[in-house]
């Protein structure tokens, strides 16, 4: 969408309308008479000899009002006030005006995963990072703007996919009014945050199935029986001063001035509260101590955030001069003798929208055992149980998300976590004949199954949490093929259900260049390719091979 956008407002405006003309020599403007120039395509494949400047210099233009129409989408995504902008005002000054607005939710920016104190350590060498709980709730982004002799004040309250949700929390409402009301000085603000059920009395984390608990629409203050606090973690727009572009430490330390801790004895009033957090700076054994505490809490675990930008040192090959051995998970692993082939990095502090930054390193406390990160998956398919489970479907046929295809990839198979009511739930839901559930693929609906041939088709409508023990080469499977093999594609190997992701859309799903991207550093971790002693090559039928017994097992416990 935003390519054609792009690619069709920089082309010849007609001036009988009134638009604006670019001015001369933009380099965001393909005027008639240079498109005049290009060259017909060759009917053949072959590359002509002769190079199409003309054509490539119109290729540039294109990629340059994309990358600028991106750029400006993802802290504004409103096309409409874009277009309008950039008829009214041209391409060249577009960030200008279209900034970010209290109001428009921007895109967020994301964590990388990491598996293990030593690879953060190792990621950022001697730059300095702040360590921050995860809390197990729902991401937030809080717009407030005051209105001076006004009663109510603008605020809105977005998701992690920037969903409107500020009906379902009066009582965070409630609390911006008392943040206008103690802080006459501050009149805008955008934070990011995290949502977190709390005990009333003692203001201890609860879990996140007890938020999940409460109404999502139309709430009424008086209705309101989970209290939760609102635990700001980043500041990206402060009385009409955009802070994108400020490192995370000043981003922090204003967060922190400005926006004191809010715990009043009204249940009607959200709190607010800092996430806890320790630095880096402080030694390895504080953060050691302190990913420990995490992990006995009840946080996911530990996000680590570069404070200052700076460079960092990236492996990108081994071997001398000329005879450099490219840095890739398709080769065998280096040999300890070959010279690392490195290079300099700038890492930014700034915050990213819509980016998976390694400034921001993810931890959780799943992260250090198994694969090194959670899967967002969605279901697509399922075959009829065996056993006592004969009722059910079992197992059930997950797929990642592949935004460059604009589908559906399938990925494995999970027959491990489930309840007997949540297979209960599931069957009742995909009930076979409904519009949910169907002996043959939905029309309509993009999604490559590879040879995977289920016994019934699901309609892709949510996204599931799982855990791996690996990823692994399968002949069956199609998804992040080309990325790794070019005959193979990935698999997770023992998946097992953690949780119904209510906050994600499909859209959200894992990535085949994330599933990628994690097989890599997992057979960094491994010593090697896949197929050794730890595992990576599997020739079976992407289906956790654990027996109906110990599923069985398994499934007497909580999800």
């Amino acid at each position: 969408m935003l390519s054609a956008l792009s690619r069709a407002l920089v082309l010849s405006r007609p001036p009988a309308l009134g638009y604006p003309q670019p001015p001369s020599g933009s380099e965001l403007y393909v005027p008639s008479e240079l498109l005049q120039k290009v060259k017909p395509l060759p009917a053949t494949k072959k590359k002509s000899a002769d190079p199409d400047l003309v054509r490539e210099d119109v290729k540039e233009r294109f990629l340059k009002a994309e990358s600028l129409l991106k750029k400006v989408f993802v802290q504004h995504p409103n096309y409409g006030h874009i277009v309008k902008a950039i008829l009214e005002h041209g391409f060249e000054n577009l960030a200008d005006q279209v900034p970010l607005a209290v109001g428009v939710p921007l895109h967020p920016t994301l964590g990388s995963p990491t598996r293990s104190l030593d690879e953060i350590y190792e990621r950022l060498g001697d730059l300095s990072f702040t360590a921050e709980f995860k809390y197990d709730g729902q991401r937030v982004q809080m717009h407030a703007r005051r209105r001076e002799g006004e009663s109510k004040h603008l605020v809105k309250l977005f998701s992690r996919h920037l969903e409107d949700m500020t009906e379902k929390y009066p009582d965070i409402l409630s609390l911006v009014d008392c943040i206008f009301e103690n802080s006459p000085e501050i009149s805008s603000f955008i934070i990011d945050a995290e949502i977190v059920a709390v005990d009333p009395v003692n203001g201890d984390v609860r879990s996140f199935q007890e938020l999940s608990n409460r109404p999502k629409k139309d709430v009424n203050l008086r209705d309101v029986k989970v209290v939760v606090c609102v635990y700001a973690f980043d500041l990206m727009y402060f009385n009409d001063r955009v802070l994108l572009g400020e490192p995370f430490r000043t981003r922090r330390d204003l967060l922190r001035t400005k926006f004191p801790q809010y715990i009043l004895e009204d249940k009607y009033t959200a709190r607010l509260d800092h996430v806890e957090s320790c630095e880096g700076d402080d030694g390895r054994e504080v953060v050691e101590e302190f990913f420990q505490r995490a992990v006995e809490s009840k946080s996911e675990g530990l996000m680590i955030k570069l404070l200052d930008s700076g460079e960092v040192i990236e492996v990108v090959g081994y071997g001398d001069g000329d005879d450099v051995v490219m840095e890739d998970a398709s080769t065998s692993s280096p040999k300890k003798d070959k010279k690392k082939s490195t290079r300099r990095k700038p890492l930014p502090a700034t915050y990213e929208p819509d980016k998976r930054t390694l400034a921001w390193l993810k931890l959780k406390k799943d992260y250090v055992q198994g694969v090194g990160d959670s899967f967002d998956l969605v279901p697509v398919g399922g075959w009829h149980g065996m056993g006592r489970k004969n009722k059910w479907w079992s197992p059930v046929l997950l797929a990642i998300f592949d935004p460059k295809r604009d589908c559906l990839v399938a990925v494995c198979k999970c027959m491990s976590g489930f309840t007997d009511a949540f297979y209960q739930a599931m069957v009742e839901k995909y009930k076979l004949g409904s519009d949910m559930c169907s002996k043959q693929p939905f029309p309509g609906i993009q999604v490559d199954y590879g040879d995977l041939r289920p016994s019934v088709y699901f309609k892709p409508s949510e996204v599931w949490e799982l855990q791996g023990a690996d990823i692994t080469i399968s002949p069956r499977s199609v998804a992040a093929l080309g990325l790794i093999s070019d005959q193979r594609g990935l698999s997770i190997r023992f998946p097992r259900f953690i949780r119904t992701r209510e906050d994600k859309s499909i859209e959200d799903a894992t990535g085949p260049d994330m599933l990628a991207d994690l097989y890599r550093k997992q057979e960094g971790r491994n010593g090697g390719r896949a197929g050794g002693a730890a595992g990576g090559v599997d020739e079976g039928e992407l289906l956790d091979p654990e027996s109906e017994e110990e599923g069985d097992l398994e499934d007497e416990e909580e999800i």
